[in-house]
């Protein structure tokens, strides 16, 4: 099991990202429905041509959620799996964490 810790920070900044892209697509939606009482064939082909992105928005962002889920499902599968095959390893790292953990809150005081 190696996870490494740009794994890690490319897994939380594609989750805000995901989160970024899903408030723009609320926003969008927002502005659609307050601009649709607006008249004019301009208008109509710019919202037409919008509610086509945002509805293509929508599915790579369900795609990009359901591969997320999957890489995280992975990963807690090989957790779970390294920990079963190397008990006293993963006892060891963990104390040795928590060791860590211990001096360091005991340095802030």
């Amino acid at each position: 099991m190696s996870i490494n810790s740009s794994t890690v920070q490319g897994d939380v900044s594609k989750e805000k990202l995901m989160q970024d892209l899903q408030l723009v697509v609320s926003d969008a939606e927002e502005l659609l429905r307050m601009t649709a009482g607006q008249a004019g064939d301009k208008v109509s082909a710019a919202r037409e041509r919008i509610q086509d992105s945002l509805g293509a928005a929508r599915a790579r962002l369900a795609v990009a959620e359901d591969l997320m889920l999957e890489r995280t499902r992975e990963a807690a599968r090989a957790t779970d799996d390294y920990v079963h095959d190397n008990p006293w390893r993963a006892v060891g790292i963990g104390a040795c964490l928590g060791l860590v953990v211990g001096v360091l809150i005991s340095r802030g005081r």
